[in-house]
């Protein structure tokens, strides 16, 4: 069954296309999810909560927009990111070892393995540096274009308009 009709059949809520579409994503998806929250578990629960978001509004979905991954994963960035500024998550961070924050810091170069479920790595890997460095603060870190900018030093209208000609290539490339 092809991409086109399998999200056709979730649509249709058809349980067998939810089931390929989560084992076809649900890497890719936990993935980003932990590279934002930093914690398994809770990783594990918000790609279940992604996953369960996505087949409620899968009628808001359109090609028309873009990708299918693409639209999931926007749904897991943005759940991942409402997670971490949650009162909740924030006070069971309060606590948490120098090893969190070294791994942060230290990061700037790494795409997870399960990020790259999907090849989307090798993809990244071919952008130049100043675009590496916006679409992992941006998507595979969680940043705002706020915390980018004051990361990179950098404009907000700067990380805005690299961000577009980022995507815009990796679209071109991918396509």
């Amino acid at each position: 069954m092809d991409l086109e009709t399998l999200v056709k059949e979730f649509q249709n809520k058809d349980q067998v296309a939810f089931e390929k579409l989560y084992n076809m994503y649900g890497d890719s998806i936990h993935g980003v999810v932990y590279n934002i929250v930093k914690d398994k578990d809770i990783a594990d629960e918000l790609m279940q909560d992604v996953f369960i978001k996505a087949w409620n509004k899968a009628d808001t979905y359109t090609s028309k927009k873009g990708r299918f991954f693409t639209w999931i994963l926007n749904i897991a960035r943005n759940t991942a990111i409402d997670k971490t500024r949650s009162k909740a998550f924030k006070q069971s961070k309060q606590n948490l070892n120098a090893d969190f924050f070294v791994d942060i810091i230290t990061s700037n170069e790494n795409l997870d393995r399960s990020t790259d479920a999907i090849g989307i790595k090798k993809f990244v890997t071919n952008l130049g540096q100043k675009c590496k460095e916006v679409i992992e603060l941006l998507y595979f870190k969680g940043f705002t274009q706020k915390e980018a900018s004051e990361e990179l030093q950098m404009p907000i209208g700067t990380i805005k308009t690299r961000n577009k000609n980022c995507i815009q290539q990796l679209r071109d490339t991918i396509l």
